[in-house]
């Protein structure tokens, strides 16, 4: 009986219970990368008996201030002990996290409960504290730490407690260490080719317009690249046309991005650094202003498509007055930063030169905006208004790539 009690106790401790870890905010504009710690600490669970079952990357709100990159955040679900995880993470975070910027302040969670989704649609859609979080991990026993001023905990909470009705995959392949800092090595035509191959099913590889790759980063982080599409099979399709340096590891995520998961239905008004669709007309034709944004009215709502948007301000400038629109976009400093609109109903652009008189041949004059025209020597009148075709048609238009947001939906998803 002895026997048998000490070795039911040594079972029931060793119970394989299913965990979610959160991590977030251990980068910096000058380097590391969340995922790829993540991809470190799920790593060292496997050599410690842990099985992973998923992997997810989970985008929050682009208009935080305190952003370091791209506000992203992960979650490591697996089969283990809360213990053994929690001392990992901590490990991890110690020897990786970029203490030394003042934007970086760590956070992980290590929980049993799954958190309702509320908190994740808040943090994805607007804005949360720390003291939001830490009652919510309270209240469902998770073990957690936040470092310096504890904003991490907001987006590890964010990501164990995400619930994606759309989702994508994106293949994140990491440099080997000694490679970090140094220009990546990559053959340009196998991207081009891989994005010819799988496009639609793997999105934002390559920029046709631009000629160029946009799924490579350009600073210190550990990413080699990054290849997003609808399906693991997807993404490790397209990875396999690809040449570049070789790689020390990959992960593929469970996103949320290209989703539009973070846009809010905006006819009802906007609130400052949330993420709205909303219908209306163009009142203000497009103005270029100085440094090259271009502005416009739909309604009395300003909306701007700015500098970095490239040629999809080509695009904006071609609206006119009486276009019906649907904008998708961030509300910041008063307007909406514009993502992509639909165009539902073009209107009809006039022909500014007069016609001749079909009566006598003489030249008409306007008889007033939307009047027709009138004859001058026999006063004839033409009431049909001549219009012109417009340079753009009834449809979706986005910003390029380079420029989108990672959680915006691009057009050949829609």
């Amino acid at each position: 009986m002895e026997e048998d009690a000490k070795c039911y106790l040594f079972r029931a401790s060793n119970i394989v219970y299913s965990m979610f870890l959160g991590l977030d905010d251990t980068d910096s504009p000058d380097g590391m990368c969340t995922t790829y710690l993540g991809a470190l600490i799920a790593e060292a669970l496997e050599e410690q008996g842990c099985v992973i079952k998923n992997m997810r990357l989970i985008r929050l709100n682009p208009n935080v201030p305190w952003k370091t990159r791209g506000n992203a955040s992960i979650c490591i679900e697996f089969e283990g002990s809360a213990e053994i995880a929690s001392q990992t993470a901590e490990r991890f975070i110690s020897d990786y996290a970029m203490f030394d910027c003042q934007n970086t302040n760590p956070g992980y969670v290590v929980c049993e409960t799954k958190p309702a989704p509320d908190f994740y649609c808040k943090a994805l859609r607007g804005f949360c504290t720390v003291e939001e979080a830490t009652a919510v991990l309270d209240g469902i026993g998770a073990v957690y730490k936040g470092y310096k001023n504890c904003r991490g905990l907001i987006g590890a909470l964010a990501a164990v407690s995400a619930e994606l009705s759309d989702k994508t995959y994106e293949y994140l392949a990491y440099r080997k260490p000694e490679a970090f800092g140094t220009p990546r090595i990559y053959d340009a035509d196998s991207f081009r080719i891989s994005a010819e191959e799988t496009f639609p099913h793997c999105f934002d590889t390559w920029d046709f317009a631009a000629g160029k790759a946009v799924c490579i980063p350009h600073g210190k982080d550990p990413v080699l690249y990054g290849i997003r599409g609808e399906s693991p099979e997807w993404v490790k399709t397209a990875v396999s046309y690809l040449r570049a340096e070789e790689t020390d590891r990959f992960v593929i995520w469970e996103t949320n991005q290209a989703t539009d998961a973070h846009i809010l239905p905006g006819n009802d008004g906007f609130e400052e650094g949330r993420s709205y669709m909303f219908d209306g007309v163009v009142t203000a034709a497009p103005k270029t202003q100085r440094g090259g944004h271009v502005s416009f009215f739909v309604g009395d709502t300003a909306c701007y498509a700015f500098e970095p948007t490239k040629s999809f301000r080509n695009t904006v400038r071609k609206l006119i007055e009486g276009d019906v629109l649907t904008v998708f976009g961030s509300f910041q400093n008063g307007g909406i930063h514009v993502e992509k609109f639909c165009l539902r109903e073009a209107a009809k652009k006039e022909v500014r030169v007069s016609p001749k008189c079909p009566v006598c041949g003489g030249r008409m004059t306007s008889a007033g905006k939307g009047k027709g025209y009138k004859c001058r020597e026999c006063s004839g009148r033409v009431r049909e208004v001549a219009c012109c075709p417009r340079d753009i048609s009834e449809g979706w238009y986005e910003v390029p790539p380079d420029a989108r947001r990672h959680l915006s939906k691009p057009v050949c998803r829609i």
